[in-house]
């Protein structure tokens, strides 16, 4: 990898981040639940862009490099936040919310995944 390749991944998780972040906040602000919606729902519209830009990013030999590695790794890497799920559902089975946990952990898999299916099959018909 070269320091321009580090540079924008750098740029994109930075980018990434701060939406995740005041995504979660605003979410957060309003919608009071046991269920972490709004890991949820980053972690689901990440899959999904990764896979909508997968797919139609897959023949495109016009796009740098390193504008893929900007928003693939470094933007959607910082962006998902699959730590947190973890983490969130740690919580929630040391808080006594088993059913919650594993409700939590199934429809993010299954959500996560759709929305990849979706993205990339959409990506690819564009």
């Amino acid at each position: 990898m070269t320091l321009r390749g580090l540079l924008f991944v750098g740029a994109g998780g930075f980018l990434g981040a701060i939406t995740r972040y005041t995504l979660s906040l605003w979410i957060d602000g309003r919608v009071g639940s046991a269920f972490p919606l709004a890991t949820f729902l980053v972690n689901v519209t990440g899959s999904f862009v990764l896979g909508l830009l997968s797919g139609a990013l897959e023949f495109a030999t016009s796009v740098p490099p390193e504008v893929r590695l900007a928003i693939g790794v470094g933007f959607l890497g910082a962006y998902t936040t699959f730590s947190t799920f973890s983490y969130e559902t740690l919580r929630l089975v040391e808080a006594g919310d088993v059913a919650i946990a594993v409700g939590y952990v199934a429809a993010s898999v299954a959500a996560g995944f759709s929305a990849a299916i979706l993205g990339m099959a959409l990506g690819r018909s564009l």
